[in-house]
């Protein structure tokens, strides 16, 4: 799996995570907490399937 989230990208995408993860189990909605998931889990392993598709790469660089 190739890297295509940056470092900017990657941080936006752990804190918004973590907010809809915390909004969802407030709110206590399954559908918020799976995208808050998803979000979250893109930042952590630094891969995106939709920037894949779609050609986008962040500028991603070797940590």
């Amino acid at each position: 799996m190739d890297c295509n989230i940056g470092k900017i990208d990657r941080i936006i995408r752990l804190v918004i995570g973590v907010a809809l993860l915390l909004l969802a189990f407030q709110l206590q909605n399954i559908l918020l907490g799976i995208v808050g998931l998803v979000v979250l889990v893109t930042g952590v392993i630094k891969f995106c399937l939709l920037y894949k598709l779609l050609g986008i790469n962040t500028g991603c660089q070797k940590d």
